[in-house]
């Protein structure tokens, strides 16, 4: 966490692609979920993906994981190809954190052991190191004084810091978040985009769904607004909000932002 406690700039951190889709298709069945899409996040930048529900964000970010496999198209991230299987997929699965909507912690396991398991057995961390590490994620997402309970001893918000943590563990390069809000009672939702926030003002390059537009204004580089399947407006949060250029956004802005 920076000493500032600022959040992202205007401006990215730096350095060059980090992750590029470039003409990504799928389908499900005859529904053309992805098309054609082209996208660029660079290095240290938070790209925030918003859009109505069935649009093909989660799809998008799912496929960046290879969660879901594209059917024609090119993803890459940090220069590389997805791969297809076996160790190489692990490995790039180490290297894309992922936090979901619904937590996916083991629940015979203590939140400590959640937050070790991957780097102990994927990145054949000692178990001391892995130890010590995943106590300062804890810390750091302010549930260290928890790590002995397990999943069902903790908040919803609890949780979705947990499972933070463990992504984080795993040391990746870019952190993915599906909406990772939306199945949290109102009053914990803070708590959770206090921590990605953060994360955006350390440098963390992401890439968030969410519904959370104070949480796009605040921490984005960069706003993608995607329905039926396609990035009908890409911009920076000031312009995306206050000058959307599409009819398609500024009727989806209409219905959101005046309730």
């Amino acid at each position: 966490m920076t000493d500032s406690g600022k959040v992202a700039s205007d401006t990215p951190s730096g350095g060059g692609p980090l992750v590029v889709l470039e003409k990504v298709n799928k389908y499900f069945g005859d529904l053309h979920v992805l098309q054609d899409i082209d996208l660029t996040v660079h290095r240290g930048e938070v790209v925030v993906v918003i859009g109505p529900s069935g649009g093909g964000k989660s799809t998008l970010c799912r496929s960046i994981n290879r969660l879901e496999p594209i059917d024609d198209g090119k993803i890459l991230v940090d220069g590389e190809a997805l791969p297809a299987e076996g160790k190489q997929l692990a490995r790039h699965r180490a290297d894309v954190g992922m936090v979901f909507q619904s937590f996916n912690l083991f629940a015979h396991k203590t939140i400590l052991q959640n937050v070790t398991l991957g780097p102990i057995k994927v990145r054949k961390v000692a178990k001391s190191t892995a130890d010590k590490e995943a106590l300062e994620l804890l810390e750091r997402v302010g549930i260290a004084n928890q790590a002995e309970k397990y999943p069902a001893q903790l908040s919803g918000g609890q949780q979705q810091r947990a499972a933070i943590a463990r992504a984080l563990a795993m040391r990746p390069k870019v952190m993915l978040f599906d909406e990772p809000t939306s199945a949290l009672d109102p009053e914990m939702v803070k708590e959770v985009l206090d921590v990605m926030t953060s994360l955006a003002g350390e440098g963390m390059t992401m890439i968030v769904v969410t519904h959370e537009m104070g949480f796009a204004r605040r921490a984005a580089n960069k706003v993608i607004f995607m329905a039926d399947g396609q990035i009908v407006e890409e911009n920076t949060p000031d312009e995306f909000f206050t000058n959307p250029r599409t009819d398609r956004a500024k009727d989806f802005l209409s219905k959101i932002l005046t309730h």
